[in-house]
C-alpha cells in the first residue's frame, strides 16, 4: 500500500505533464553533448592542471568559443591570433600558424572552434599552437575545426 502512495502522485504528474505538452524526453541533444560523444576531448581538469602546474608540451583536444579576435603576428612566421573561453572559464590564445595552414575564414567573437594542438603555459592561461600540418613530419599534425571545416 505504501509503493501505491508513491506511485499514485508520479503517475498523475506524467499524465498531467503529457496533457499539458511539456516533452518528457527531449528532440535534440543540445551541441555540447553531441560535440563530446563525437569526440574524446581533454579532460578540461587536465588543462586547468597544466596551468597550475605551469607545464608545457602538452597536445590537447577540446573545444571553446571565441572570446575576442587578436591581429595577426607577422613577425617570421605569421599566425592568425585568437582568444577563446574553455567552458570551465579558462582562456587561451590560440596562434594558428597562417603560413603552414589556411587562415580561419569569417572567424568572429562568439564563434564555436574545436582544436587540436599543443598547450603552452603562459600565465593569462596558456597558448595553443601547433594547429596545422607538420611539413617536417616530427610533430604531431594539429588542426582547428570553424562551422564545420578543418583547417590544417
Amino acid at each position: 500500500m505504501k509503493k501505491f502512495r508513491f506511485i499514485l502522485p508520479l503517475m498523475l504528474l506524467a499524465i498531467a505533464l503529457w496533457i499539458s505538452g511539456v516533452p518528457l524526453i527531449y528532440d535534440s541533444v543540445p551541441e555540447e553533448i553531441q560535440l563530446a560523444e563525437k569526440y574524446q576531448f581533454t579532460p578540461l581538469r587536465t588543462i586547468q592542471k597544466a596551468f597550475d602546474d605551469e607545464t608545457s608540451d602538452l597536445q590537447i583536444l577540446q573545444q571553446g568559443k571565441v572570446y575576442k579576435i587578436l591581429e595577426d603576428d607577422l613577425d617570421g612566421t605569421r599566425h592568425q591570433k585568437f582568444i577563446i573561453g574553455l567552458i570551465n572559464g579558462q582562456t587561451l590564445l590560440l596562434a594558428h600558424n597562417i603560413d603552414l595552414a589556411p587562415r580561419i575564414d569569417n572567424l568572429q567573437a562568439g564563434d564555436r572552434v574545436i582544436f587540436f594542438g599543443e598547450y603552452e603555459w603562459n600565465k593569462h592561461g596558456g597558448v595553443v599552437h601547433w594547429t596545422h600540418k607538420d611539413p617536417a613530419a616530427q610533430h604531431v599534425d594539429g588542426w582547428i575545426d570553424h562551422q564545420g571545416i578543418r583547417y590544417q
